[in-house]
């Protein structure tokens, strides 16, 4: 039998253990997006089964599993996104080949790379939800009908808006649950907390109206509008911008509760839909295995050539090579890509584009 002394020494080291294995749950649930399509994701076996999900989110996905298909499709867009934004940073969004957690142990850390994927997580959760809301997809949830009457702009709001507020509603739910088990009297749930609702007011912000023309020959006499949710791309660029402007924050007691404040007193605090990080992230140059970081040797990103960046000029910019790179430099070499263009809108909902050729010059940094 353990001696007292000796419960009470490991005690604190079990509490810690058990402390960080928690912390890793928040955003686990992505690794939903490795799993096949053919297997199911909701109903009380296979719920159980879904190794990623803290508690709470198995009993959501018992109780609410008809959205479970829209949970999938959250973490593929969330992995898709970030790695479209951060194509040309040393840190890339780059996954490990296993595992539950994608992007890695600097996931672990109150970075700002983790403040970003939070807030895009809370917000895919959204946006996933809400059109499978308009597309008539869940027996709970359709068109948000709330809006009615006419505009002070003069047009009648009728149609089938987009149903954020549910949307929103469960991303609060599923996505912020492993965060209210922790409890917010610490720093790392807050910061989860305030990034999650960060992402969810990027949707909220840039709610975009679209119209119908009603009239002889089109003449628009009346125009009837509603409100859909900007494209997903657009999401993550705002993202993208709170990310470069991020506030570094500490745990700071006021009275009887606790708040996130600016590490630096000459700095204001944050605004809601601000992103905040609680440490600095690593330089990501090197190759570091046991944190998930790739170093940046190998990489490369495409550059336009006579578009953006005419021949014989540098690229120094903040996502230029010199930056990716870490300073061994990179080599240049040019191929052609085939990519999509003269993309067209067809009414009501699909777009048409063509395949052109175009050349670039392809960056890799040296070793």
């Amino acid at each position: 039998m353990p001696t007292v002394s000796a419960v009470n020494l490991t005690a604190p080291l079990l509490l810690l253990l058990l402390w960080a294995t928690h912390s890793t749950m928040a955003t686990n649930w992505l690794s939903l997006a490795r799993l096949p399509r053919s297997r199911p994701v909701s109903g009380a076996a296979p719920c159980a089964r879904l190794r990623g999900l803290s508690p709470g989110q198995v009993g959501v996905c018992r109780a609410r599993g008809e959205v479970m298909e829209s949970v999938r499709k959250a973490a593929e867009m969330v992995i898709e996104e970030c790695q479209h934004q951060f194509r040309n940073r040393r840190w890339n969004c780059s996954t490990t080949p296993r595992g539950i957690n994608v992007f890695g142990r600097v996931m672990n850390q109150g970075t700002r790379e983790a403040a970003f994927v939070h807030a895009l997580s809370s917000a895919a959760m959204a946006v996933a939800v809400t059109r499978a809301c308009s597309r008539g997809e869940l027996e709970r949830c359709g068109c948000d009908r709330k809006v009615r009457g006419v505009s002070p702009e003069g047009f009648q709001w009728s149609g089938c808006s987009d149903n954020l507020s549910y949307g929103v509603a469960f991303s609060q739910t599923f996505v912020d649950e492993p965060e209210r088990a922790k409890g917010l009297s610490t720093g790392r749930p807050l910061m989860n907390i305030h990034n999650n609702e960060a992402g969810r007011k990027a949707i909220l912000h840039n709610m975009q109206v679209e119209c119908k023309c009603h009239g002889v020959s089109g003449s628009c006499e009346l125009r009837t509008c509603w409100k859909v949710m900007p494209p997903f791309r657009r999401v993550g660029a705002v993202l993208k911008e709170r990310f470069d402007g991020a506030t570094e924050v500490r745990l700071t007691r006021i009275g009887s509760r606790t708040a996130l404040l600016p590490r630096d007193p000459q700095v204001k605090p944050p605004a809601a839909r601000d992103l905040v990080y609680l440490a600095a992230s690593p330089d990501f140059c090197r190759l570091d295995p046991d944190n998930g970081i790739p170093g940046t040797a190998g990489s490369y990103h495409l550059t336009e050539l006579f578009i953006k960046h005419p021949p014989g000029t540098s690229r120094l910019a903040p996502d230029g090579c010199e930056l990716v790179c870490c300073g061994p430099g990179y080599r240049a070499g040019r191929a052609e890509v085939v990519q999509r263009c003269s993309c067209k809108f067809s009414w009501c909902c699909s777009v048409r584009c063509q395949q052109c050729k175009n050349t670039v010059t392809i960056h890799t940094c040296r070793v």
